[in-house]
């Protein structure tokens, strides 16, 4: 068959496993895999090998990227000292474990080799996480298993090849280190950088699908640069994801966001899918390696057993204290909570008394403006402070969470890549392959396959819809009074500066009013075709609407709501945005 019939075969058997996952209740990424190994082993269908290349180079760096514009950053940030430490601590303890034990239970490897294998089994994969968010668990818990395993690849890739290198020549813990903090730096630094220049580019244009295709380079002009000054172009596609995320609601037009979302969430399925299937496709090619290698399938099965129940006894260990530091940090932030608060009450009565007193002498416009901004971005991050630890102590992890945060960690398609990177010369190579494999398949079948059950016994299923129902409607509230401000304002106008008829901003602020009891209340178009020209009833929606927006956007800066919430909010903006700009254009 043709490489371009083998493609489409593929897509849809990825269609056809999605929609049939559901119906049996099992996931599609397991379901995807067992299918692969089956097909691997069908006599018609030759040995599949990879180049990890692909994976590492061109599979990750987009979906990494994706998950990261997904990610709220607010959240992302409040929990980045647990992150950091499952994905530099856990990685280099688990690396250190695995390795030594490996140069026992494998014959003839020295320590340099087994802790390359230690590194690559080490890392939870970024695509397994595909399974926690679909279990409907807290949305703190994906969060940082989440960040983890889209970081976690910098601190094993690292120590991969420093151990490789320290096959054939001398490493110090110096040099390791260095490597590691470089690999680190460059890639926020590369990645800030792109996310920084890819809104400002896409900002600047108005074509939604020139829009979308820069949108898909961006994670490899985030990725080569880095990859090529020996940092982490996954680091880097991650930053510049972040950045991505967060500024694209004030850079970038509704339009171009929700088309973008939905072109990445055809490739992420696409893609996710293709990773968990060829990973199965793999197997037989590996099992053909063993063989002809003289090696033992069972000596491998049972080290790759071993090493996986390894790292699960290694995370289990970590996880313990690192949960207790957690709740020490919360415990000291309640303790300074009431002077935070004390801080912002200081602050807001000093801003309120500001804005009546009249502009000091020798004072300009512009002057005035740079001070009322330090003292409104000082006013910020005191709320956000206060928001931090509210939110810290409302989701605090207990012992629950701690065994699904233990049972959650998978291994994938990053450990099978990255293990087949082994140079040639490797002793028992196949073996070791093999070895990564059953580890990355094994914590994919079994603790992935349990998941939802292990979370139905341990009663972490939420209903988000229900939880957040009385904090939406408090956000509504909010966004109505910005509106309902911004209405009052004497210096309202048009784009072409002309003024709104009074009774137009009357009914305005009757309908705003209304939407308290009903928020989904619709809008009464013929009446405003009849009374008012189409276009003042336009700008004026598009005025409210930014007005909505602009305090949205200053209420996730400070994080006084769920990000939940806020991207739901910010989803319901878009669409009516959208909905105006579209009857608006067909009027003209």
């Amino acid at each position: 068959m043709e490489p371009v019939g083998w493609v489409v075969l593929g897509v849809l058997v990825v269609v056809a496993v999605t929609e049939l996952a559901p119906r049996v209740h099992v996931s599609a990424p397991l379901l995807l895999v067992l299918v692969g190994v089956a097909v691997s082993f069908l006599p018609a269908v030759p040995a599949i090998s990879v180049d990890p290349r692909w994976v590492l180079g061109i599979v990750l760096p987009p979906l990494l990227y994706s998950a990261a514009v997904a990610m709220p950053t607010m959240d992302f940030r409040r929990d980045l000292t647990t992150i950091s430490e499952l994905s530099v601590g856990l990685v280099l303890l688990s690396t250190a474990v695995v390795g030594v034990a490996l140069t026992r239970l494998v014959p003839g490897i020295g320590l340099a080799t087994g802790l390359a294998v230690g590194a690559v089994v080490s890392p939870t994969d970024a695509v397994a996480t595909t399974i926690v968010r679909r279990a409907r668990v807290s949305p703190r818990l994906v969060t940082v298993l989440e960040g983890e395993s889209m970081l976690n690849d910098a601190t094993a890739l690292v120590l991969l090849r420093s151990a490789i290198a320290a096959t054939a020549a001398t490493v110090t813990l110096w040099s390791v280190t260095g490597r590691f903090l470089w690999a680190v730096v460059s890639a926020v630094g590369i990645g800030w950088l792109v996310g920084r220049v890819n809104l400002s580019v896409r900002a600047r244009i108005n074509h939604p699908t020139v829009n979308v295709a820069i949108s898909l380079v961006v994670p490899f002009v985030a990725y080569l640069p880095t990859e090529h000054l020996g940092g982490s172009g996954l680091v880097a596609a991650v930053t510049a994801g972040l950045v991505t995320g967060h500024d694209a609601p004030k850079r970038l037009r509704a339009e171009d966001r929700l088309n973008e979302q939905a072109v990445w969430r055809t490739l992420e399925l696409l893609i996710e899918s293709a990773v968990f299937l060829v990973m199965g496709l793999q197997l037989f090619g590996l099992v053909r390696d063993v063989r002809g290698g003289h090696g033992s399938l069972v000596r491998a099965l049972v080290v790759g057993v071993l090493a996986g129940t390894l790292v699960l006894v290694v995370r289990s260990l970590f996880v313990v204290p690192s949960l207790w530091l957690q709740r020490r940090r919360v415990q000291r932030g309640v303790q300074v909570r009431d002077r935070l608060s004390e801080a912002e009450g200081a602050l807001a009565a000093r801003r309120a008394a500001a804005r009546t007193q009249p502009r000091p002498p020798g004072m300009d416009t512009e002057q005035l403006a740079q001070v009322q901004a330090a003292r409104r971005t000082r006013l910020t991050r005191v709320r956000r402070l206060i928001s931090d630890i509210d939110y810290l102590a409302a989701e605090s992890f207990g012992w629950r969470e701690g065994v699904l945060l233990v049972w959650a960690g998978m291994r994938g398609a990053v450990t099978v890549a990255a293990v087949q990177s082994l140079p040639a010369s490797t002793p028992s190579r196949s073996t070791l392959v093999l070895i990564g494999f059953v580890v990355a398949g094994g914590t994919l079948l079994l603790q992935g396959g349990t998941l939802p059950w292990l979370v139905r016994v341990l009663g972490l299923s939420r209903d988000p819809h229900a939880e957040l129902a009385s904090e939406r409607m408090a956000l509504h509230v909010e966004l109505v009074a910005a509106v309902r401000a911004r209405l009052d304002k004497p210096d309202l106008r048009r784009p072409d500066g002309s003024p709104y008829p009074e009774d137009m901003l009357d009914r305005a602020r009757q309908r705003e009013a209304a939407t308290v009891a009903d928020p989904d209340l619709p809008e009464d178009e013929a009446r405003e075709a009849s009374e008012l020209t189409r276009a003042q009833f336009r700008d004026l929606r598009l005025e409210i609407l930014q007005a909505r927006r602009a305090r949205l956007l200053r209420l996730r800066d400070e994080g006084a709501y769920s990000s939940q919430s806020l991207d739901q909010a910010l989803r319901v903006l878009d669409a009516e945005q959208i909905g105006v700009e579209m009857r608006g254009g067909s009027a003209g």
